[in-house]
């Protein structure tokens, strides 16, 4: 911790990420306007000390949906990763480490199979894929179970995208766990637990699993950029959180042509801003971490 604490780029990452993500989750009590209210006398207004961002094309204040985009993108890809990334990629690469046999080649050859998709064309399939489905079953919910506001809540969107990601998420977390397990399983350390009797889950999650933590805290981050960059290209190409709820996608896609820019620049300035952020600060904080973390680099 000291290691860290004394590496200034990743204390600046944390604190960035911190206010980005304390900001996104608390959006309902900071956000000064509602995401859909419009004040149709001021549309396409510039930034200014009522709207701090400015507005769009509907008279919406801009930092207000930003403040909800990142709440979406927060919700979504700590979820992926808490299920794909971790619960997961980490549970199959210690019982894949740990058994072998024909455990470890079921397990692999599942993990080949979705790697070999490129990561985002996989995500953009089965974001395409699901969503219809778990549409249509909303709506059934609504007519004949008497549920109401289930699709405009969003949650139909939340669990595409998030079954999107889990999907391409856990893989390479398997397979970095597997490869420590491998070398950590012929210790004495594991043989002895499994002299004294140990069950095979208090050998999985009590002694391996602890000494495969450096490697995972590095690969979470470092993953975690890379989710919230497929959670804003699907949102941008139509496939992620569906209008009225705001995304950093859609709001990049809005602003993102050539009149927008001479128009409205904006519009673009805010959204880019924190997606460039969260990206570049995951990117910065898991190098400084496989830094802190690496034998080799101590």
């Amino acid at each position: 911790m000291d290691r860290l604490v004394r590496k200034k780029i990743a204390v600046v990452c944390m604190v960035v990420l911190a206010i980005i993500y304390f900001a996104g989750i608390f959006a309902p009590f900071i956000a000064p306007y509602d995401y859909t209210e419009p004040h149709f006398t001021e549309i396409r207004k510039p930034p200014s000390l009522q709207f701090w961002a400015g507005t769009d094309f509907a008279g919406r204040d801009v930092f207000s949906r930003v403040l909800w985009g990142i709440q979406n993108t927060v919700i979504i890809t700590l979820v992926s990763m808490a299920t794909g990334g971790l619960l997961i990629g980490i549970t199959m690469g210690l019982m894949s480490g740990y058994f072998g046999a024909w455990i470890d080649g079921l397990i692999m050859r599942v993990g080949e199979l979705f790697a070999s998709f490129p990561d985002i064309l996989l995500v953009i399939i089965l974001a395409a894929a699901l969503r219809p489905r778990f549409l249509e079953w909303a709506r059934w919910a609504e007519d004949n179970l008497g549920i109401e506001g289930v699709v405009r809540s969003g949650v139909v969107d939340y669990v595409a995208v998030s079954l999107a990601l889990v999907a391409f998420g856990w893989v390479g977390m398997a397979r970095l766990v597997r490869g420590q397990v491998l070398s950590l399983k012929q210790t004495p350390f594991v043989e002895a637990a499994q002299a004294a009797g140990a069950g095979t889950p208090r050998i999985l999650f009590v002694h391996l699993l602890p000494n495969v933590i450096s490697p995972v805290v590095v690969s979470v981050s470092a993953g975690m950029g890379a989710m919230i960059g497929a959670e804003i290209i699907l949102s941008w190409l139509g496939l992620g959180i569906q209008p009225p709820r705001p995304s950093l996608g859609q709001m990049l896609l809005q602003a993102g042509s050539l009149s927008a820019l001479r128009e409205v620049p904006w519009m673009l300035i805010a959204p880019s801003t924190v997606a460039f952020s969260m990206l570049l600060t995951w990117s910065l904080l898991g190098d400084s971490l496989n830094d802190v973390l690496n034998p080799r680099t101590r």
